[in-house]
C-alpha cells in the first residue's frame, strides 16, 4: 500500500483510477522520487484530467519506496550547466503545476513517508490534507548548495510562527512529522505501520465531503506532542535572531546566542549556515521575506525569475558548485565565487529578482474560467 514499491516496467509516475478516487504515485524509488521532467508533464497532465472529471472525488498522492519525495533532479540541473536554458521547460512547468496544486478543486491528499524535501514538499504541504509519519523527514536546503527556496516555500515559509521560515530556509534544518503538523506544514500524524489501512479506507470513501475525509483520517491520527529539545521550542531565540536585517547580523546574532547556557544546539546549525553558499544565502533571505507580503502568484513569478537567472549565472556558478560538491565527486567542500557573505554586493543580487519582460514571465491565469492556461506549450519560451 502506501510503502510499496510499486515500479510498473518503470513508469515514473503511476496513475490509477480507483472507483472515485485516483492515485498518483511518484515511481521513481532507487532515486528516492526525484523529480523530473518527465514527473512534472504526467503530475500536471493527471491533475488537471482528473479536476475536469465529474467522476473523480479524491485525489490521493504517495511516493513508492522509503521516500516521497527528495525534491529536484539535482543530476539534471548539472548535466544542463553547458547548455543554454536546458532546465527552463521543466522549471516552468514546475513551477506552473505548483500554482494548479495550491489551488487545486477536488479533495486532495498526500501520504507523506520519508523523506519530503525541497520540491517534494511542495506536493505535501499545499494538499488539503497531508498526512505524515514517525519516518517523514522535511527540509528546504537548497540554499546550502547556491540555490534558494523555490516551488512556493518562499510563500509558504514565510507564513509560518514567527521567524521560523527564515530558519528553516536559511539553515535547512529538518523537521520530523510532529513537527510538520505542530507547524502547521502537515494536517495529521498518522503512525506508519497504520498508512496502509488509511489509504484503504480513503479509497472506500467515494465521496469528495471534506469533512467526510477529515474524519477518516482523523480516526487514524494520534495527536502531536513536541520534544522538548525540538527546533519549535526554540522559537524566542529564532525569533529574535533571524529577524535581523541581513545574513552577517543573523549569524552574528545566533553566534552570541550559542555562548549561553543550553545553546548548544546551534553549534552545529552555525556550522552549516557557516559553509552555504553566500549567495544562496542573501537570495533566499531576500525571497522569503518579499514573500511575506506577495501573493502566491506573485512569488511563483519571482522564484522563477531567480531559479532562472540562477541556472543561467547571471552572478554566480554556486549552484552548479554546490551539486558538484554535494552530489557528483561528494567531496561536500565547495569553492564559492562570491567566497564571503561582504563580497556579494546587493547590487549583484538585485539582478537576480529583476522582472523579465511580460510574455517571458511566468503565467499563472488569474482567471476561474481558464485557470489551465499559461502551460508552457502556449510559452514565448516554446515558440522562441
Amino acid at each position: 500500500m502506501a510503502q510499496e514499491t510499486v515500479n510498473l516496467e518503470g513508469e515514473v509516475v503511476v496513475a490509477e483510477d480507483v472507483g472515485n478516487a485516483r492515485v498518483v504515485t511518484l515511481n521513481r524509488p532507487k532515486q528516492l522520487n526525484v523529480i523530473s521532467s518527465t514527473v512534472v508533464k504526467l503530475l500536471a497532465a493527471n491533475l488537471e484530467k482528473w479536476e475536469k472529471d465529474e467522476n473523480a472525488k479524491l485525489v490521493i498522492i504517495k511516493g513508492a519506496g522509503r521516500a516521497f519525495s527528495a525534491g529536484g533532479d539535482l543530476k539534471m540541473f548539472y548535466d544542463g550547466r553547458n547548455s543554454k536554458d536546458s532546465c527552463l521547460e521543466v522549471v516552468y512547468r514546475m513551477y506552473w503545476l505548483c500554482n494548479h496544486i495550491h489551488t487545486y478543486k477536488k479533495t486532495t491528499v498526500a501520504l507523506v513517508h520519508g523523506i519530503s524535501m525541497g520540491g517534494g514538499a511542495s506536493l505535501m504541504a499545499p494538499m488539503k490534507f497531508s498526512v505524515v509519519t514517525e519516518k517523514t523527514v522535511f527540509a528546504t536546503p537548497e540554499a546550502s548548495i547556491g540555490f534558494h527556496t523555490d516551488c512556493g516555500f518562499s510563500y509558504m515559509l514565510s507564513r509560518l510562527p514567527g521567524r521560523l521560515g527564515e530558519y528553516l530556509g536559511l539553515t535547512g534544518a529538518r523537521l520530523n512529522g510532529k513537527e510538520l503538523v505542530a507547524a502547521g506544514l502537515a494536517t495529521h500524524f498518522v503512525p506508519l505501520e497504520k498508512l496502509p489501512e488509511l489509504e484503504k479506507h480513503l479509497l472506500s470513501l467515494n465521496t469528495d465531503d471534506e469533512a467526510v475525509v477529515r474524519s477518516a483520517i482523523k480516526e487514524l491520527s494520534t495527536d502531536v506532542q513536541i520534544d522538548e529539545e525540538s527546533i519549535l521550542k526554540k522559537q524566542a531565540i529564532i525569533d529574535e535572531c533571524f529577524s535581523k536585517d541581513s545574513v552577517s547580523e543573523i549569524i552574528s546574532s545566533f553566534e552570541a546566542e550559542a555562548g549561553k547556557e543550553g545553546n548548544g544546539w546551534i553549534v552545529p546549525v552555525l556550522k552549516g549556515l557557516k559553509g552555504s553558499s553566500p549567495t544562496g544565502l542573501k537570495v533566499t533571505l531576500r525571497s522569503i521575506r518579499e514573500g511575506r507580503k506577495q501573493t502566491l502568484s506573485e512569488c511563483l513569478k519571482k522564484e522563477f525569475r531567480i531559479t532562472i537567472n540562477t541556472l543561467r549565472m547571471r552572478i554566480s556558478g554556486d549552484v552548479y558548485e554546490g551539486i558538484r560538491a554535494l552530489t557528483i565527486d561528494k567531496d561536500n567542500s565547495p569553492k564559492w565565487d562570491p567566497p564571503t557573505l561582504e563580497k556579494v554586493e546587493d547590487e549583484q543580487v538585485n539582478l537576480i529578482f529583476e522582472p523579465f519582460e511580460e510574455d517571458l514571465e511566468l503565467k499563472v491565469s488569474e482567471n476561474e474560467q481558464c485557470r489551465w492556461d499559461g502551460k508552457y506549450e502556449d510559452s514565448a519560451y516554446c515558440h522562441q
